[in-house]
């Protein structure tokens, strides 16, 4: 542990220091967050990019008293640091260690469990709005990056909020970087205000100038707005958040924590919305991540002087052979196209990017908008592939219900970082989609056992007229060894027994062999079973399975509620057999590795042969 910041009483020491001293805080957290971050994984380039940002809203506000939202979170390493838990670091999204996003549980300086994109400024927004109705006083800070604030629901809140003019302060950090470099419209503004001259000077300049005019100059003032808004449009600056209602105040140098100090006591003495746009620098201070920050987004270990990860994969990724699948698919079928929400490298889509440049297409963070214009695309004749992460694309369930399915559209839905993706906890895993996925009329819902499975799925799902949905989790494919062709609409057994019959949903199909394995050991004959169609469910094969065994075991990485083993259990209601459900139990689980997590609730081979065992020594 870095003893500088361990023996430092923050956040009340930060009021207190020098502006040098500040320097040397900064320089002290950066070298704490590569050290830290290089042993325990986590995300990195982030979090060096708001440092000084951090240091002055602290300096500044007195929270716990004002409030501080996060967008997603990942970046509050520094805000976490700043208020007392730098000796937690060693447990950083472990099981039962800090969690890598704020969380209320954890302490009273994180306002709100954030995780997913686009929500700080519609939460920071209730709560002003709750402060002033309660009569209370305290100051709301938003903190959003560029790549969140192309986000809806981001728009949507910033409309709002300049609509009620409550009091509320929000910060863009605006470092041109989401985890995929940002694309669209806002994002080309941006870049134009980074460039522009700061048109809140002219403005300030002009009418102070004019309101000086001995008798006409303040009714000068009120009846220049044309002319206003003439300089305003010449000057580009801030123009969009001006119409929406706030004040402007920018762009700030995000790493000068003077200037930030400055402009942040500017905006407390403001009435109405403030927006104060800082740029700032992805990985500023560890040269690797400047240069690479899309790399240091999401770092497992790592060497923190050459940046090589300390653990390499053995194999492909679920990801890798997806994307390699797709690429291939795509050079035979020119009708292809690819969507994509802000994920290029992590859905493993660069090397199809680089070939296909006209038929990829990046929405920045918008799942929602992502998922309706693939359906105007299928219903143009073109053939969409949406690349989304799990818990991202239930931000578009609507989209999927009605703009895909209910008209019946040929597109195909990627899920990557299906199931439990591990220290990212809560926010991340990917544990509902399979409830709601198979509820959809006309959906295909598919759950690959292994690589060569995934891109056999693939391939059937290209010459697919309706949507399919492909589930496939984080990490490396594998291979089993005896797995069949793929079939549409059939499942596939794996090995025969009698005794009790194993269903594998998807990766969970491993699972279920070597738990038939070790039951095997004890005298127990098992069949198992490798369920890659979820819906629509192979009923055949289900009812006769239920018909020659006595206990019938399904296995996934979903929930319980609603998962496969409910639907499995409906299915054969009326036969005479047993079923235990394997799946994560209703509740959102929490950090930690996955084979931790597995452990804990009873998901490895060795507990699931181990309830199976006594579920049968019971009945005997």
């Amino acid at each position: 542990m870095n003893d500088y910041l361990a023996k430092r009483d923050f956040p009340a020491e930060l009021k207190t220091m020098t502006p040098k001293e500040l320097e040397v805080l900064a320089f002290e957290i950066r070298d704490f967050l590569v050290e830290s971050v290089s042993k325990t994984g986590g995300h990195l380039a982030s979090n060096l990019g708001v440092v000084e940002i951090s240091i002055a809203l602290h300096r500044v506000f007195d929270t716990p008293k004002d409030k501080l939202i996060w967008d997603v979170g990942h970046q509050s390493y520094v805000h976490k640091i700043l208020t007392g838990r730098v000796g937690e670091f060693e447990g950083l999204r472990t099981m039962g260690g800090m969690s890598g996003f704020p969380k209320r549980k954890e302490s009273e300086y994180d306002v709100f469990d954030t995780g997913h994109s686009s929500t700080s400024v519609g939460l920071g927004l209730g709560l002003a709005v709750a402060r002033d109705q309660k009569g209370e006083d305290y100051h709301v800070v938003s903190v959003i990056g560029d790549g969140a604030l192309t986000g809806g629901p981001a728009f949507e809140a910033l409309n709002n909020a300049g609509h009620m003019n409550t009091d509320l302060i929000v910060i863009l950090n605006d470092n041109g970087m989401s985890i995929s470099p940002n694309t669209g419209g806002l994002s080309r503004h941006l870049g134009s205000i980074r460039t522009s001259a700061g048109y809140s000077a002219v403005k300030n300049q002009v009418k102070k100038g004019v309101s000086r005019v001995p008798v006409i100059g303040e009714d000068i003032v009120s009846g220049i707005h044309n002319a206003k808004d003439r300089i305003k449009y010449a000057m580009i600056d801030g123009i969009i958040f001006e119409e929406l209602g706030f004040t402007y105040i920018g762009p700030v140098d995000g790493h000068d924590i003077r200037e930030m100090c400055r402009v942040l006591e500017r905006a407390k003495s403001v009435e109405g919305p403030v927006l104060i746009h800082a740029l700032t620098r992805k990985g500023k201070g560890y040269t690797l991540a400047e240069e690479n920050p899309e790399s240091f987004h999401g770092i497992g270990p790592f060497d923190p002087d050459t940046g090589a990860p300390k653990k390499k994969s053995a194999g492909a990724s679920w990801s890798d052979v997806a994307g390699n699948k797709l690429l291939q698919i795509a050079e035979k079928r020119e009708e292809v196209d690819v969507v994509c929400a802000a994920m290029i490298e992590g859905t493993g889509l660069n090397d199809l990017e680089e070939r296909f440049p006209d038929r990829v297409f990046d929405t920045g963070i918008a799942e929602g908008h992502a998922v309706t214009f693939a359906a105007g695309l299928a219903g143009a004749g073109r053939k969409p592939f949406v690349f989304i992460y799990s818990t991202f694309l239930q931000r578009a369930y609507d989209q999927i219900l009605e703009d895909v399915c209910l008209q019946d559209l040929p597109v195909v839905f990627c899920l990557d970082r299906a199931g439990v993706v591990g220290a990212d906890g809560e926010t991340h895993h990917g544990i509902f989609d399979m409830t709601w996925l198979r509820t959809m009329p006309g959906m295909c819902l598919l759950a690959p056992a292994d690589g060569n499975q995934l891109e056999e799925m693939m391939d059937y799902a290209a010459e697919c007229d309706g949507p399919v949905a492909i589930r496939y989790p984080r990490g490396e494919a594998g291979i089993i060894e005896g797995l069949g062709a793929f079939v549409p609409g059939k499942s596939q057994t794996l090995r025969e027994g009698t005794d009790v019959c194993l269903w594998g949903v998807g990766s969970m199909t491993t699972v279920a062999l070597e738990a038939a394995g070790i039951l095997e050991e004890k005298g127990i004959s098992a069949t198992v079973v490798d369920m890659a169609t979820v819906s629509p469910m192979d009923r055949d094969l289900l009812h006769r399975h239920a018909g020659s065994h006595k206990l019938m075991a399904t296995i996934e990485d979903n929930i319980l509620s609603g998962g496969v083993g409910e639907a499995i259990a409906a299915e054969v209601a009326g036969e005479d057999i047993d079923i235990i459900r394997f799946g994560w139990p209703d509740r959102f689980i929490e950090h930690g590795s996955r084979e931790d997590l597995c452990e804990k609730y009873g998901l490895t081979p060795a507990a699931v042969a181990e309830r199976i065992m006594k579920d049968i020594e019971g009945k005997a």
